[in-house]
């Protein structure tokens, strides 16, 4: 009898979950199409379900998702200090999902901020301080992709002491973990 209403709390907490996922599609959904034509509606409702309270590779994915979209709405109003202030509120949530999403994450905030005209000084203090989040969460193959990113943009602004020792740190310490498709990417 005991495991009956074992079951039964089991299956409640499916359900509830379940609700909770459909509700949170629901409203990307309605984001998404709002995205063009309204979109205060649409910034609300991303960040109602990124802000989601739940876990599970369902609830990350849809959070993932929301993120991104709520990224680009961002980049399409060329409000680049709401990317920049995104990418700091969202990193609790970087400590749920794995390391290679949280990379994914990172670069697509960041490539969307170089997508806005004028937006150069921005996106090199969201690299830096981008590093410094990752030093401290010892996110040593992210911080290398940004440190990368970082020394192009120094060389393309024609900051070619700050990019050659940029460069030149980075190589020895890639060279050390033995990263080819990074060192190839550097060189």
């Amino acid at each position: 009898m005991a495991g009956d209403t074992d079951m039964t709390s089991a299956e409640k907490m499916d359900i509830e979950t379940q609700t909770k996922l459909d509700d949170m599609r629901e409203r990307y959904d309605r984001a998404v199409a709002y995205h063009a034509l309204k979109p205060a509606e649409a910034e609300t409702l991303y960040k109602s379900v990124a802000g989601e309270e739940g876990d599970g590779e369902e609830f990350n994915k849809m959070k993932e998702q929301s993120i991104c979209k709520l990224g680009e709405l961002y980049a399409d109003q060329k409000r680049v200090e709401d990317i920049q202030q995104l990418l700091i509120s969202i990193r609790p949530f970087f400590l749920n999902i794995p390391k290679a999403k949280t990379a994914k994450i990172v670069r697509t905030l960041i490539e969307l901020v170089a997508k806005v005209p004028g937006a150069d000084k921005v996106q090199m203090q969201l690299c830096l301080d981008t590093i410094e989040w990752c030093k401290q969460e010892k996110r040593t193959f992210l911080r290398h992709r940004i440190q990368t990113k970082l020394s192009s943009m120094y060389f393309e602004m024609k900051d070619y002491t700050s990019a050659l020792s940029l460069v030149g740190a980075l190589l020895s310490e890639v060279k050390k973990l033995d990263d080819k498709p990074l060192l190839v990417e550097i060189h």
